[in-house]
């Protein structure tokens, strides 16, 4: 394990004791077996090597993004009824103790394995609490198993045929489920991480990543945007780089394409997946990149993928419905929300909120999203949220809001708008509702917003009125 910002090198020798070092120093300090802990989560080996300790001594990390820390700390210790928090350094802005939970930082001392044996745990038990991805306000927290975990870790290894030993370059933390799997993945197969902070500066983590010999890069649309714009990608040589792994929204196909071939001697990967579902729930084989350009690929082997209407009934290939998914790596629901845990998961499949269709190889097509959120620079806004905030103009009667492709974030948001009357002003009244970073796609006026039997909005149907 690598930070590559300031040369700090973990061998593979000491990373077991780390961990261990940490799972010692939080029992030291009074944490228990099942209890919370939020981890302030930087592109670091200290936050990762926090959450893995946290999960050796039976605690649950909850894995949170430091900025999150200083805007919604104390929601968050309130939400997951965290006892404590850890950081590598505390910031001023940070939670107060007056929330009453312990403040830990910095890192622990080595220990021998022998010192503490991991904590007995079954395959339901809880690992960890992740938060979803969220832009604004307070994240949900899946509650993921021991199981989850595994399950989703080994079948990813599966479908991106990982190497013994491989080492990833990682721009992202483990706070982000992408993140974290790239960590379990490449832990699992016995190779490493380097971690960089460093992207503002791309051309700083390409030349990490041959220092650092790293066999697999891992990013959103926008991290390989960046790459393609506004880095020197087609002059430095990556001759150990072996595959692409890229989620949290679409790439562009013109963008694959240029990537591939500035880089032909690595695969691409393009993968589909859902917090909710530990991280992945497909992948498109790098072998089939070019004939099935845009698809998120197939289901990964552990798990059943179905397309269903808004009354759950299965739809015939082609159709496009809800992708719904089962299997062992899908979650138990979200910490103490029941209504949300029963919305999103009651069913017995885990309802994703996107549309898509499925081919007659059984390739899923995801066409947007029907409910919930847009995922823009791998992060969610919630539907809701736009909605809500388009429709309290003046001269609005319905807003409805979904994601669709975006060449540089991923997706964008595009609005289809029932007002009194459209013009210029009101278009400009809308786009100055929502913030600047919940980047605008698409905006349409249409007579009527498509419902199903009942009454409710179809939103499978809403991308075929853009």
């Amino acid at each position: 394990m690598v930070d590559a910002a300031t040369g700090l090198t973990l061998t593979g020798d000491e990373l077991p004791g780390l961990i261990v070092g940490f799972a010692v120093g939080f029992l030291s300090a009074g944490l228990r077996p099942g209890d919370r802990l939020l981890v302030g989560c930087a592109q670091s080996p200290a936050s990762t090597l926090a959450y893995l300790g946290a999960m050796y001594a039976g605690i649950v990390p909850v894995p949170v993004e430091e900025r999150l820390l200083s805007t919604c700390g104390d929601p968050l210790i309130a939400k997951s009824r965290a006892r404590a928090i850890w950081m590598a350094k505390a910031r001023k802005g940070d939670s107060s103790k007056k929330t009453g939970v312990w403040h830990i930082e910095g890192g622990f001392e080595i220990c021998s394995p022998d010192v503490l044996p991991p904590s007995g745990c079954v395959e339901n038990d809880l690992a960890a609490l992740m938060p979803t991805s969220g832009s604004t306000g307070v994240p949900r927290l899946v509650m993921v198993s021991h199981g989850n975990l595994r399950s989703n870790t080994e079948a990813i290894i599966r479908s991106q045929r990982l190497g013994q030993g491989d080492t990833a370059m990682l721009v992202m933390p483990v706070s982000y489920c992408f993140g974290a799997s790239v960590v379990h993945t490449h832990l699992y197969q016995g190779g490493g991480v380097v971690f960089d902070s460093r992207f503002m500066f791309a051309d700083k983590v390409l030349h990490a990543v041959n220092a650092y010999n790293c066999a697999t890069f891992a990013g959103v649309p926008f991290i390989y945007y960046a790459l393609l714009r506004r880095s020197n990608l087609r002059s430095i040589t990556l001759p150990g780089l072996r595959r692409f792994l890229q989620a949290g929204g679409a790439l562009a196909p013109e963008s694959v394409r240029e990537l591939c071939s500035i880089v032909p001697t690595a695969e691409f990967f393009a993968m589909y997946g859902q917090t909710e579902a530990t991280a992945r729930i497909s992948c498109l084989p790098a072998a089939r990149l070019s004939d099935k350009m845009g698809s998120a690929g197939l289901p990964l082997d552990n798990l059943e993928v179905r397309i269903a209407d808004d009354e759950g009934r299965v739809l015939p290939m082609g159709q496009v419905g809800e992708i719904q998914v089962r299997g062992p790596s899908v979650c138990s629901g979200y910490f103490d929300e029941p209504e949300w845990t029963e919305r999103k998961f009651g069913s017995g499949w885990l309802k994703t909120g996107d549309s898509a269709s499925c081919d007659d190889e059984g390739y899923l097509w995801v066409k947007g999203r029907t409910e919930e959120f847009v995922k823009i620079r791998g992060l969610r806004v919630s539907v809701a949220e736009v909605e809500s905030r388009v429709g309290t103009i003046s001269g609005i009667t319905e807003c409805a809001a979904i994601g669709v492709k975006h060449p540089e974030q991923g997706e964008g948001l595009a609005l289809l708008i029932v007002a009194e009357d459209s013009g210029d002003s009101l278009t400009e009244r809308i786009w100055r509702a929502l913030p600047p970073h919940w980047t605008g796609a698409t905006l349409k006026f249409v007579a009527e917003l498509p419902r199903s039997a009942n009454g409710k909005i179809a939103r499978h149907q809403l991308a075929t009125l853009l």
